[in-house]
């Protein structure tokens, strides 16, 4: 679990694709330098958060540590397109003694962005992005949080017409995250708020029913709605017939 108040920015320094070192795992993996600040306390094993992306610490030193980077990672996230002298936000695991100052952030990738526009308004920054599955622009709110590359930031603007959004960035956050470096068209790390994806997959299969997610019971796919309201017409057909009975019976 991460803030999104991101500690430091790393350098890429190493990128293999197939790593067949001990700490490699035969796969592929980056070593991020510069990172002296967040190795203090570090320990192999330990969550770092890179890009917004939660990883594992398979070796480091005082100044560097080295991580492995999944199919599924590389798919989600932009750190495939890393090179060798780019910068990273760097986050450690939230620790249970600390300030928690930005939102809770878990490290797990939706999708990315695409940059569309770099706006300058007096010290501050405007950013517009499309998110790459405009599906999760659902889970975006004007005031709501969003986390951009490990950076937790309040969203502006909604267009799900256009299907864009905007952040503002304040100077000193520009100083101290890897997003004025990059240009229009690059791409983002984005993770939404989680508290709307728990509310809806709680929420939908009592509207839909079960079946919403494809799932078999004996209720016909019914949502725990549409069997309130059968029941309530239900009760008020038996209260109409019951009163109508009663009427002939005193007739």
């Amino acid at each position: 679990m991460f803030t999104g108040i991101v500690e430091h920015m790393g350098v890429v320094i190493e990128i293999h694709q197939l790593d067949n070192s001990d700490t490699g795992g035969g796969g592929w993996s980056m070593k991020v330098a510069e990172a002296e600040p967040i190795l203090v306390d570090c320990r192999c094993g330990d969550s770092i958060s890179v890009n917004g992306t939660c990883l594992t610490v398979t070796d480091f030193d005082k100044t560097w540590f080295k991580v492995g980077l999944a199919p599924e990672t590389l798919r989600r996230t932009n750190l495939g397109d890393l090179k060798i002298g780019m910068k990273v936000n760097l986050e450690r695991a939230l620790a249970a003694n600390v300030r928690f100052g930005g939102h809770f952030v878990q490290g797990h990738i939706d999708t990315t962005a695409i940059i569309k526009s770099m706006t300058p308004e007096k010290n501050s920054l405007w950013i517009k992005l499309s998110p790459s599955d405009p599906s999760y622009l659902r889970y975006i709110i004007p005031k709501g949080y969003i986390c951009l590359d490990g950076t937790s930031l309040t969203i502006c603007e909604v267009n799900d017409k256009e299907k864009w959004f905007t952040v503002m960035l304040v100077a000193y956050t520009q100083s101290h995250v890897i997003m004025p470096t990059k240009k229009v068209d690059d791409k983002v790390n984005i993770e939404v708020d989680m508290l709307g994806k728990y509310v809806e997959k709680i929420v939908e299969p009592m509207i839909f029913g079960n079946n919403y997610y494809g799932e078999q019971n004996d209720d016909q796919g019914e949502g725990y709605i549409e069997k309130l309201i059968k029941k309530y017409l239900d009760d008020k057909v038996i209260k109409i017939l019951d009163e109508k009975l009663k009427s002939e019976q005193i007739r």
